[in-house]
């Protein structure tokens, strides 16, 4: 399947589109050129509901014509597109996602019950759209007509492209971790304002987990047979919740098998595109990696919204007394992490021919 048309875009439907990730997912939809938002769906306590009275709005101007559509209950016979994006919590796309997937329904899931299965798709396009490979074994094993393809956790999106020009170039083998992570990630109403204002919490609960499996596959191949080969890195992780609103900030020590210098891995960093920069997706960024000198930035505040939030800026390039180089990401947790990610995967399924192929 090409670009569709001007006027021609694809119906798509959010799933869980009440939310904070969901609300993203309606922004980001509203002047998409290729996908058109045409049903969103909801719990029982919204279902029925126009979407204006269902939704606590967030950010912005609610679109008029999204204000006024009806929240349909989170059930395939309910909502009909063929394309669906899942900002569902994880408990209930454990359940749901299945069985839109079992219904023929592509499914762009945000949520992390199937990120590390074998056989689904954990991607980052200018990472490791091979990992679409693994659509073909998802199917026969699970005897879906559709399909359910996952972007990572939103650190570990941030860490990933930090880090996956260097493994090319140097083959990562260790890295250590500390996250300092945005209230935005902990949804709304997230975290009590007195718990977090002048205050980091050390904790947030299965972040550490997620980061540092995702990671590992996320640098992971796919062999010729359609089967993961894991990467060799073992990772570290620390993550801490502080008072910033959008913008999750990942301090890195990293050790790899070929020791660069930091010239040496600033010349890597500077020049990478990515895998899919011929496609010309309308979500990615001309530069998905937005490399700064400055001693004082990557900052939340600064920084979070570079490439429209889908780029994800690094600096801080220097040696490591322990490990061979350190560096400092940050990325936009909500657009480049969540919501902003899953639509970059679909466009990549629509560049690729998949879902015509499926």
């Amino acid at each position: 399947m090409s670009a569709p048309r001007a006027g021609d875009r694809i119906p798509v439907a959010v799933l869980g589109a009440t939310g904070a990730v969901g609300q993203a997912f309606v922004r980001l939809l509203a002047a998409h050129p290729w996908f058109r938002l045409a049903e969103v769906s909801a719990s029982e306590r919204s279902a029925g509901k126009s979407y204006r009275d269902a939704a606590r709005w967030l950010s912005g101007a609610l679109p008029d014509d999204v204000a006024a559509m009806t929240v349909l209950a989170t059930d395939p016979s309910a909502v009909r597109s063929t394309l669906v994006f899942s900002a569902l919590e994880a408990d209930a796309a454990a359940i749901a996602e299945p069985a839109f997937a079992r219904a023929g329904r592509f499914v762009l899931s945000n949520a992390s019950c199937f990120r590390m299965e074998q056989d689904v798709p954990l991607i980052i396009p200018e990472v490791n759209p091979e990992q679409l490979g693994l659509l073909v074994r998802q199917r026969e094993n699970r005897e879906w007509k559709g399909a359910i393809v996952t972007n990572p956790n939103c650190a570990a999106i941030v860490i990933a492209m930090a880090l996956a020009p260097l493994d090319r170039a140097f083959g990562l083998r260790k890295l250590f971790v500390s996250t300092m992570q945005a209230v935005s990630g902990a949804g709304y109403p997230g975290v009590p304002s007195l718990d977090i204002l002048g205050n980091v919490v050390p904790f947030i609960n299965k972040e550490e987990g997620k980061i540092e499996s995702e990671t590992v596959k996320l640098l992971s191949r796919v062999t010729a047979a359609g089967r993961l080969e894991m990467s060799p890195a073992t990772v570290s992780a620390h993550a801490n919740r502080v008072p910033v609103e959008h913008g999750h900030t990942a301090v890195m020590s990293a050790a790899f098998e070929t020791r660069p210098t930091p010239d040496e891995a600033l010349a890597v960093l500077e020049s990478w595109r990515g895998d899919v920069s011929e496609l010309a997706l309308p979500s990615s960024p001309a530069r998905p990696l937005v490399i700064t000198r400055e001693q004082d930035r990557p900052q939340p505040r600064r920084d979070a919204d570079a490439g429209g939030g889908m780029a994800v800026t690094v600096g801080r390039v220097r040696a490591d007394p322990l490990f061979d180089i350190r560096l400092v990401a940050m990325g936009h947790n909500i657009i480049r992490g969540a919501a902003g990610a899953s639509i970059l995967n679909a466009e990549l399924l629509v560049a690729r021919g998949i879902l015509r192929a499926m």
